[in-house]
């Protein structure tokens, strides 16, 4: 573990007055980098010093994401002030979910996490057991503060006067053992981030923000699990070239084929075939393995090593009757897109129009991108089927069901309301 905070240049500017990153000297580890904890015994050590410290823990984990199907977390960057840094490297305790890591995430207790875009790693996190019951997310604040660009080095520079290594944000964090350059770039992403989580905590507080804030960040610490994608196959790039129900079952079939292949090899899908393999396929309808390997996109070692397996995704799409086809169009779980709305209800796309206004016109008021002031989704489905009567006290109802946070709904819902009644 290192101790000893780096110290930063003071941050007096406000939200849109940074000096450019280009200007600030390379961020270095303020100490010794740690060894990375790979045993019991060095776990509880490790727990035990960063029980012994004050203050939020710094937060950050490492995935495989672009080498590996699973998502689960390779690496563990933790920091607190008193107790300094600390690696990691959750694999050997066992596969996930296991209770391996309880005494680290005990540790962690009630204590505040903070993590530079805490969507990423929650997950993969919560596989190890560790789940916040307090959060400060870095990225978020930037964004509630309405910063153009978040990324942690972009902030880092911007606020602390440093300028963060980029080199190894997309390695295999999987390999082992792991590179000492990687574990440096690693240990630098918390480096400062308690650093930047004081900035930004004062121009939350400066501006007028911090519940909001609050609220943000109690919402995404007890969020929920996400639920599964209905028919994750209809991602596939360039599915809009596939003419016909049987083309879109090829796709189905090959999708689920390549998926199934990924998982049991633990590897990224597109390392198996392509997805413009699989629309080329899906193309040509190909009636055999033979034909199937003569197609250009097969040529691959993936599309030839699989073949068997995909040939026979194929012919089970070919023989499928016309009531086991997929629609043309997706399942919809909620309003359909707001492309067509002009065609299928021109009254509901004049009021998307309206809510839409109402709601740039908010957060440009309170400095905010629109997006965090109210997610789109809401904004659609509230547009499509809204309460009758539109009433203040309707709309807020509503927000309310569709995951929208008081804040959010005591600023945008009596306008939105308005909007609304300009049809009823």
């Amino acid at each position: 573990m290192t101790d000893g905070p780096a110290s930063p240049p003071p941050a007096e500017q406000g939200p849109h007055e940074q000096e450019p990153a280009e200007a600030a000297p390379l961020l270095v580890l303020s100490g010794a980098l740690p060894a990375v904890v790979e045993t019991r015994a060095d776990l509880a050590l490790t727990v035990e010093a960063l029980a012994g410290g004050s203050g939020p823990f710094a937060v950050d984990a490492e995935r495989a994401s672009g080498h590996r199907y699973s998502q689960r977390a390779y690496l563990l960057q933790l920091r607190r002030a008193g107790a300094g840094t600390a690696l990691i490297d959750p694999v050997p305790f066992g596969d996930v979910p296991n209770d391996s890591l309880e005494p680290l995430a005990t540790a962690l207790g009630d204590t505040e996490w903070i993590i530079h875009a805490a969507s990423q790693d929650l997950p993969c996190l919560a596989e190890l057991g560790m789940r916040p019951r307090r959060l400060f997310d870095t990225e978020l604040a930037a964004r509630l503060l309405n910063y153009p660009r978040v990324g942690l080095g972009i902030m880092v520079g911007d606020l602390l006067g440093f300028r963060m290594r980029k080199e190894h944000s997309a390695v295999d964090w999987s390999k082992r053992p792991l590179p000492e350059s990687w574990l440096l770039y690693a240990a630098l992403d918390v480096e400062l981030l308690i650093e930047l989580r004081n900035v930004l905590a004062a121009q939350l507080e400066a501006h007028g923000k911090s519940e909001w804030a609050r609220q943000e960040f109690a919402a995404w610490a007890t969020m929920p699990e996400p639920t599964p994608r209905r028919e994750p196959w209809r991602r596939t790039s360039g599915i809009h070239k596939v003419r016909g129900r049987r083309g879109l079952a090829i796709v189905r079939a090959m999708w689920e084929q390549r998926d199934e292949l990924a998982r049991l090899r633990d590897v990224t899908a597109s390392r198996i075939i392509t997805d413009a393999a699989i629309v080329a396929a899906a193309s040509a309808a190909p009636d055999s393995r033979n034909a199937l390997g003569r197609l250009p996109a097969f040529t691959s070692r993936g599309g030839q090593r699989y073949l068997k397996e995909f040939s026979a995704a194929v012919a089970e799409a070919l023989s499928l009757t016309e009531r086991d086809l997929p629609q043309l169009a997706p399942q919809q779980d909620g309003p359909p897109p707001a492309r067509a709305w002009a065609d299928k209800d021109p009254a509901a796309a004049a009021r998307l129009g309206r809510c839409r206004e109402t709601v740039i016109g908010l957060a440009e008021l309170h400095d905010l991108p629109q997006e965090n002031l109210l997610a789109p989704d809401a904004v659609r489905r509230l547009a499509w089927t809204p309460p009758e009567p539109a009433t203040v006290e309707a709309v807020t109802a509503l927000l309310d069901d569709l995951g929208a946070r008081p804040w959010q709904v005591e600023i945008t819902a009596a306008a939105l309301a308005e909007a609304l009644q300009s049809d009823q």
